[in-house]
């Protein structure tokens, strides 16, 4: 497949590379200070899977200087999903996938508005892998999965193309029939763990020990459940049992990527997890008490740290 990865953060980076050593031809985009490591020293992950080091590799910061690919994989922050969006343009043909796996709900529903709902996969991934420094990419453990499919549930071309090119590439992937339902499975989770470890500023371990924050996490992820069933999408009403029961099994020092940047002072995704959960909300009749809590102190810091 030819690919294009659009953001070469933590995902997009670790993702692309695996692809590319893989056998597939695959573009970077990023910018700065990454673009000029890639540009200079290829691109490295280090993984308990296997270390790789890409020496011979594409990689800009403008989309329109490459060819139209197969499939797009979007990976930017929440914050530049429409301008990133609006650059990928002259990548597409009139079958060219894109997919994000980027947290929340609202990304698709922002790549739909721009570039059509024609071009996008609803998709998720699992995987903890952070840059450790520019063109370096540290993957935590093993687990690297990806779950995507068509909106309308159908099994398509480039659906099976892309599965293939991930297990060629040695990736853990599948195909989601109800990818909507996936999408918001993960969703209930994150907004969860990433609101509570970022109001509490902990991690997950002394949350679900102690009883009235453990209360507050429940209240949280099932308020994004109703919100999903409000909305259509058929989650269990109980749901949110499902995930503390899941809460329970998981490293006592887990905690979220958007607690991280709290920590670091940087500019965090609040208004897309816990903020988007009370918007939906609010035109939807549904209370969300917990999650407007969290999107209004969080507020505070949503801009990063200030000079």
């Amino acid at each position: 497949m030819r690919i294009a990865v659009m953001g070469t953060g933590g995902v997009g980076g670790y993702f692309g590379a695996r692809l590319a050593a893989g056998g597939h031809e695959v573009a970077f985009v990023a910018r700065g200070t990454h673009l000029k490591a890639l540009q200079e020293n290829g691109l490295q992950v280090r993984s308990p899977l296997g270390d790789l080091h890409l020496t011979e590799l594409v990689a800009t910061d403008d989309p329109a200087e490459l060819e139209p690919v197969d499939l797009v994989l979007f990976g930017v922050k929440l914050w530049d999903t429409e301008s990133a969006a609006a650059q990928i343009r002259p990548l597409l043909r009139p079958d060219t996938a894109v997919v994000s796996f980027q947290n929340g709900v609202v990304k698709d529903d922002i790549l739909r508005r721009i570039l059509g709902p024609e071009h996008v996969l609803g998709g998720v991934c699992y995987i903890a892998a952070t840059i450790a420094e520019p063109c370096v990419i540290n993957h935590a453990n093993t687990l690297q999965r990806l779950v995507f499919g068509e909106y309308d549930g159908v099994s398509t071309p480039r659906v099976e193309a892309f599965l293939q090119a991930c297990r060629e590439s040695g990736l853990d992937a599948e195909v989601s029939p109800d990818i909507a339902r996936t999408i918001w499975e993960k969703f209930v989770f994150l907004v969860g763990l990433s609101g509570v470890t970022s109001l509490a500023r902990t991690a997950i371990g002394p949350i679900r020990a102690n009883p009235r924050s453990r209360a507050f996490l429940h209240d949280v992820m099932d308020e994004v459940v109703e919100v999903a069933r409000a909305s259509g999408v058929e989650l269990p009403a109980d749901y949110a049992d499902d995930r503390m029961a899941f809460v329970d099994t998981v490293d006592q020092a887990m905690a979220s990527s958007m607690h991280h940047d709290l920590e670091r002072g940087n500019r965090l995704e609040v208004a897309w997890l816990s903020g988007d959960v009370v918007d939906r909300a609010r035109a939807l009749g549904v209370p969300t008490p917990a999650n407007r809590a969290i999107a209004d102190v969080l507020s505070v810091h949503a801009d990063g740290a200030q000079p």
